[in-house]
Formats: structure tokens, C-alpha cells, sequence
């Protein structure tokens, strides 16, 4: 995935960077699977006041569940590929941009994919309630799921505030698209209050739209444009 080449007259210059373009298909990807999970829990319709309540609902929609779990698996795990491949490019190895970014990505796409491992355990375990109420087994990794989410999804929102940094720095389109991600980073941090949860739907819809976004930019090459751009196409 070379990203230079000899010019006519010795030089190296840039082409396209096939890390950059792999990071986006990967975030698209990302996206894709995040808009399985969502439709496949909101059709099992598992989000119940309580615990209890909540692993009934997943006794009468153990596939439906367990495929939003296997979804929120691919999510992360997509994620994690991601950063690993933004990681490589010629933007985070010559300090043009920060490498804080996927990283924070990586341990994003981790502890989302532990979450959703979870919830397929959760699908798959046989007795979540019995007649002495919910098993010590479903609730420890009902709280291993729930928190692992929270920490995958705070730790998305950090990097998209790392994000609008650079992206404010860049110009251009970046520019523009800056102060959503400083927004929507902000935004992701109230999924540690319980009493914003109406606001979550929200914030994961435009994180969603973000991975869109970015995701496309990366994998046509405008990111890789708008460096070149503002630093020079030599390496």
C-alpha cells in the first residue's frame, strides 16, 4: 500500500493511500453494522425498565437480540480495523495528524466488541430468569455489556473531539465538518448520565452520520487532498 512514487525528476510524491482508503471502507462498515445492531434491538424491543424485565424480553427475542449483539460485535470490531489501518497512513506517521485519534478508536472498537460478545452470550444462555429471579451469570455480563458500551462509546466521543482539532487546523471541508465532531464528541459523554438517556438516540444518530461522512472521505481521498494540500505533496 505504497503512498509515493518517483516523479520525473527524482522527487518522491504522493499517491493514493491505500491505508487511508482501507480506514474508510472500514469506518463505512463500521456505520453499517452500528444500523443493523439498532434495528435489530429496537425490533426485539428489549430496552425494559428493569434488568429483569429486560432478560424476559430477551428470552422471547433471543434471535433478534442476539443478532443485534453479533452486529454490535461487527461494529467494533470494524472500528478497531479501522484506526489500526489510519494508524499506517502517511498522515499519522509524519505527524500531520495525531495518532491520538485511532487510538482512541481501537479501544473504542474493543470494548464495543466486548459489548456486543456479551449481549450473544446474553442470547444463548438458557435460564436469564428463573423462579429466584435473574442468575448471577446474566448479570454480571449485563453489567460487563453496559459498561463495556458506555466506555466504547465515551471513548468514540473523545476521538471525535481530538478529531476536531485537526480537522479545524486542515481547512477546507474538514474545517467544516470540525465543530460537528467537537459537538457530537461532547455529546457522546453524557452516555454516563442516566437522565439524558432521551438524548442518546440523538447523539448515536449523528455519530452514525459521521462515520458516514468520514468514512467517504477517507476511501474517495478527499482527506488525503486537504493534507496534501496545506503540507505539500513531497514527502
Amino acid at each position: 500500500m505504497s503512498d509515493s512514487s518517483l516523479g520525473t525528476n527524482g522527487a518522491r510524491l504522493r499517491t493514493r493511500d491505500g491505508y487511508a482508503l482501507a480506514g474508510g471502507v472500514f469506518l463505512l462498515l463500521s456505520a453499517a453494522a452500528t444500523a443493523a445492531m439498532v434495528a435489530a434491538r429496537i425490533a426485539s424491543d428489549t430496552d425494559q425498565p428493569t434488568l429483569a424485565a429486560s432478560l424476559r424480553a430477551v428470552e422471547d427475542s433471543r434471535a433478534l437480540y442476539g443478532a443485534s449483539g453479533f452486529a454490535r460485535f461487527c461494529s467494533g470490531a470494524a472500528l478497531l480495523l479501522a484506526a489500526a489501518f489510519l494508524l499506517r497512513t502517511w498522515i499519522i506517521r509524519e505527524r500531520f495528524g495525531t495518532p491520538l485519534v485511532p487510538r482512541l478508536f481501537i479501544l473504542s472498537g474493543a470494548f464495543t466488541a466486548i459489548s456486543g460478545g456479551c449481549a450473544v452470550l446474553i442470547a444463548v444462555y438458557p435460564d436469564l430468569v428463573g423462579a429466584g429471579g435473574v442468575s448471577a451469570f446474566a448479570e454480571a455480563v449485563s453489567d460487563v455489556r453496559r459498561i463495556a458500551g458506555k466506555i466504547g462509546f465515551a471513548s468514540a466521543g473523545v476521538a471525535l473531539l481530538a478529531a476536531a482539532t485537526q480537522q479545524w487546523k486542515v481547512g477546507g471541508a474538514l474545517r467544516r465538518v470540525a465543530p460537528a465532531s467537537a459537538v457530537i464528541g461532547a455529546g457522546m459523554q453524557f452516555i454516563w448520565i442516566d437522565a439524558a438517556t432521551l438524548m442518546h438516540p440523538v447523539v448515536g444518530a449523528a455519530f452514525f452520520l459521521w462515520l458516514l461522512g468520514i468514512g467517504t472521505m477517507l476511501a474517495t481521498g478527499r482527506v488525503e487532498r486537504r493534507f496534501i494540500a496545506v503540507y505539500g505533496a513531497r514527502a
